[in-house]
Parts: structure tokens; sequence; C-alpha cells
């Protein structure tokens, strides 16, 4: 799985605001993860750039959004409604353009227990761009979530050798839920996806069944749990699930026998 960014903004305090114009906001960006089928897939993240000019050049006006937390993150272990915290920064208020994470040289995947290395192409290095198009307004929350695709990031080479090329759904809908709830039996893994007309959104359970849905927008899903095929269990689906803005949506427990 593979996966998403969160932001969440506050004001530093009313006098702040009544001493700057524009105050600002806090800020917290996490990423998840959308399934892959794979033993692992470790990426190594150096930062997280955003650009705040509207106009000029594409290449130019990017910043480090400061605070990032770097390191080699597996992303088959943000599963379950797991994310990772990437940074928790003040930014001034004002218009947020995109933002893209970058990427340096030790990214690997696991496949039947043996790692292997995985070239990055240095334009993706460099970063994705994802379109924000947001103004943020000082002592106002939003959340954005960076969920990585894993199966689509992850492309293999005639050679036997593995290409990163990172797929992203940003998640920065205002107003955005989450469908979360657990599967039994849970001693193997199930993909659980909400799909409607305009979004797909999936993850797979953790070790004790559990599992969270981030960044649903509102509107009306079909859910499908998929277990493991070694389990011989069938495929769950549940219609017309609701999902109203900013809620969270608990399914409870999903049997699959």
């Amino acid at each position: 799985m593979l996966g998403l960014i969160a932001f969440t903004m506050f004001s530093c305090s009313e006098d702040d605001d009544s001493t700057n114009g524009e105050g600002t906001a806090h800020v917290t960006v996490s990423m998840t993860d959308a399934p892959g089928d794979f033993d692992g897939v470790l990426i190594d993240v150096q930062d997280v750039m955003i650009k705040t000019e509207m106009d000029g050049a594409e290449d130019e006006g990017w910043e480090s959004i400061g605070s990032v937390e770097t390191g080699v993150y597996d992303l088959l272990e943000l599963t379950g409604g797991v994310s990772q915290l990437l940074a928790d920064v003040e930014l001034p208020a004002g218009y947020l353009g995109q933002m893209r994470l970058i990427l340096g040289n030790d990214n690997s995947i696991v496949v039947d227990g043996e790692s292997y290395a995985m070239a990055t192409p240095s334009a993706q290095q460099s970063g994705l761009k994802l379109n924000v198009n947001q103004e943020l307004e000082a002592g106002e929350q939003y959340s954005f979530l960076l969920d990585f695709n894993v199966d689509e990031s992850v492309v293999s080479q005639g050679n036997g050798g593995y290409l990163l090329k990172p797929v992203i759904r940003l998640s920065a809908e205002e107003g955005a839920s989450t469908i979360e709830g657990e599967v039994h039996p849970s001693n193997f893994r199930s993909l659980v996806k909400a799909q409607n007309a305009s979004h797909t959104i999936s993850a797979y359970t953790d070790a004790d069944g559990n599992f969270t849905l981030h960044g649903v927008p509102a509107g009306i899903y079909k859910i499908t749990v998929t277990p493991d095929v070694a389990s011989n269990l069938p495929t769950i689906e549940k219609n017309n699930v609701t999902v109203e803005a900013s809620t969270e949506v608990d399914l409870e427990t999903i049997y699959l026998e």
C-alpha cells in the first residue's frame, strides 16, 4: 500500500493576529499508503517543499517546509489507519499552490524475502508536483494526506530491476472524513476499498484486522472487503455507505464467514 499528506493549521494567538496582518498557520504533513503486493517498499524521504507563488517559472519559487522528519520509511507499515508524520511547522497564512515530496537514493523493495534497490529517476527525486491551490487562513485548520499508490509507483523492469516513480493521491479537501472498522477473522490481510463514481480509496487491514480509510470526501460509497486469496473466504460488499463531511464513519466489525 502506498500511499497520503495531512496539514493542520492554527493561529499562534489572538495577539499575534492583531499585530501581524496575516498571522500564521500550524501545518502538519503526514504520509500513508495505498495497497501494494510486496513484502516491503522503503522510500528515502529527504524533504517536503512548497510553492506559494501563483506566477513564475514552473521550477522557481520552491522552498522547504522546514523541520521535516527525514529518513527511510517502509510504506507497507502504514496500514490499518497508521500514518507517518513528516513535518509539524508554522507557516505564514496565505496562498499555498503546490507541494512535492523530495526523495533520496536509498529506496528499495522487498519481494519474496529478497531486497532490491529501486532506481529513482532524477525527475522523481526532485518531487512529484501536487496541486493544492488553497488560501490558508490564520486560525483555521486544514488536513492534507499524501497517499502513496504502491502498485502504480513501483515499475518492474525487464532486467529484473525496479524503478520508483511515485504515484500519490493528495487528500486536501475541506471536510474530508474517515471510514474505519475491523475485519474478522484477522489472521490474514484483507483489502478494504471505498468507491463511487468520483473516488477510490483503499487500505489493507493491520495485524488485528483494523483499517482506516483517510481523506474520504462526502458522498455515498460501496465498500468492498477482499480477503487474502489463501483464506478461501468470499469478498464482502456493503452498499450505500453514506459519508458526511468532517465525520468518522465506523463500520464496526465486518465478518467474512
